[in-house]
């Protein structure tokens, strides 16, 4: 099935790989729309998950990006990036099977202590195939067709995507209305059909022709590359912005969705339609930040985009005062257009100013070190939210304004925080903090490697799915590590004695 020498690509064998790739990414979308997301977080508090079993789930996507760092010795060695890709794609999605019958576990801790260990697994399994799946991608298409190429199937996996989110959120509040007595069999057959779709895509991906890679002079130095970054001063002072950013953010993004369903009671179905309308608002937005960080500068960007996220977290305590109210719903969608809107300048500045500070053809490995970073501040970051979330539930700060005149008294409740209003309140806090931390970074001079820019913005994309509905957040920790195998080629030619 995976010959280790391809013959040489011609037009129609690579149309039609061309072709089976953009099946692979509609199904590879709808896929993570049915097993992910707001959808996972559902399944796991019909399952009784605590706030840690939420923490942990959060972080497994951003830590799974640190395997594609070994991943990468894996595709060197062997060489074989398809068959890598296809057989950890296969085994990641194959789990989605007992994850499906979790809800037969008799006990409580055993399932959800599977559910995580499972999930984990197949995180790790798909940061190894997304290692590989970069490097064959960026041999396969010509330079002069990504953008058109990945802008198409982007298009059309994302409305797929949307679609089933949607259509899962119905789903489980019409079978919670028809079986209330078994509420998790409706995440599981879910999981069931998010399992043949990824068969599909895996199916698809498999008749998609790799080119040859060039043979290997010699060994990749991954702690040299990876490491040159915490030399630079101003990059320094980048990441220290970029991960105590992330850090911030995950401390609560990825538990509003709980707060939705359990403090605020609202249905999975009316989550899933926040979710696809912060999607919308942050593919929308994308192309507009990206002119006007060229017109202006990446800074002026995140100095608008960044305070705009932190007003919105702080507006999350304003949807419940003193309880659910008639503003709440209109207050959700202004919160989440605003975010998803406010998360893609986010995402494309912070890329391309990692870009700029980055010396001339040493990109990539500065972009994956700020990757390393930022996974370890994002995945720890909920972890701690989650063990102490339930410090709070007891506590409450109120501000009440009270007026008295000789004929009536009067207060006005202006201000209640209570359980993860605190936790939207100290990531806001955690978030000025790193805006201070942006003052000191210098943008100077002009992106390098646009290319690789454009590349790991449509790599991105495919993968912001996480636990919370605010579409992006994902993004800003994601980075293809493959590309770390690109660079040393790159950097092997220019070693080579006698090149110009």
């Amino acid at each position: 099935m995976f010959p280790v020498r391809e013959p040489p690509l011609d037009e129609r064998s690579l149309e039609a790989g061309l072709d089976a790739l953009v099946r692979d990414g509609i199904y590879a979308q709808v896929t993570g729309a049915l097993t992910s997301g707001v959808l996972l977080v559902g399944f796991a508090l019909e399952m009784g998950a605590d706030n840690v079993h939420i923490g942990l789930l959060a972080a497994v996507p951003f830590l799974a990006q640190l395997v594609q760092i070994p991943a990468i010795l894996l595709v060197e060695r062997y060489r074989v990036r398809r068959a890598v890709a296809v057989i950890a794609l296969t085994a990641s999605r194959l789990l989605l099977l007992p994850m499906a019958f979790l809800p037969l576990v008799a006990s409580r801790d055993a399932g959800l202590g599977l559910l995580v260990a499972l999930v984990a697994l197949n995180a790790a399994l798909g940061a190894v195939a997304a290692c590989a799946w970069n490097s064959w991608m960026h041999d396969l298409i010509p330079e002069g067709r990504l953008g058109a190429f990945f802008g198409r199937r982007l298009s059309l996996a994302t409305g797929f995507s949307m679609i089933a989110g949607l259509g899962g959120g119905f789903f489980v509040d019409f079978w919670n209305g028809w079986q209330p007595d078994q509420r998790s069999w409706a995440y599981s057959i879910l999981l069931l059909l998010g399992l043949a779709a990824g068969g599909a895509s895996t199916w698809y991906l498999a008749q998609v022709p790799e080119p040859r890679m060039a043979p290997p002079e010699r060994a990749i130095n991954l702690r040299r590359m990876v490491a040159e970054a915490f030399h630079d001063r101003n990059f320094q002072r980048l990441l220290a912005f970029l991960g105590s950013w992330n850090f911030a953010v995950n401390l609560a993004a990825p538990f509003f969705a709980v707060y939705l369903v359990d403090q605020l009671g609202f249905e999975i179905s009316f989550v899933t339609v926040l979710m696809v309308t912060s999607q919308l608002a942050n593919t929308l937005f994308l192309r507009p930040w990206g002119r006007m960080a060229d017109r202006f500068s990446n800074k002026a960007v995140l100095s608008v985009c960044a305070p705009l996220f932190l007003l919105c977290v702080l507006a999350w305590t304003y949807t419940a005062v003193p309880q659910r109210h008639g503003l709440t719903v209109p207050l959700l969608f202004l919160i989440h257009i605003a975010m998803g809107t406010a998360s893609a300048g986010i995402t494309l500045a912070s890329g391309n100013i990692c870009l700029k500070l980055a010396p001339q053809g040493r990109a990539t490995a500065f972009l994956a070190t700020s990757s390393m970073v930022n996974s370890l501040a994002a995945g720890i970051a909920p972890i701690i939210g989650g063990i102490f979330a339930d410090d709070f539930v007891a506590r409450e700060l109120a501000l009440v304004i009270r007026w008295a005149s000789s004929s009536e008294t009067g207060e006005f409740l202006t201000l209640r925080f209570r359980h993860w209003d605190f936790f939207f309140a100290f990531a806001a806090l955690l978030g000025i903090y790193a805006l201070h931390r942006l003052t000191l970074v210098r943008e100077e001079g002009q992106p390098h490697e646009k290319i690789l820019l454009q590349e790991l913005m449509m790599d991105a994309r495919r993968t912001m799915r996480n636990l919370s509905p605010v579409a992006g957040l994902r993004v800003l920790t994601t980075f293809p590590f493959g590309h770390l195998l690109l660079a040393a080629r790159r950097k092997r030619m220019r070693d080579r004695p006698g090149q110009p």
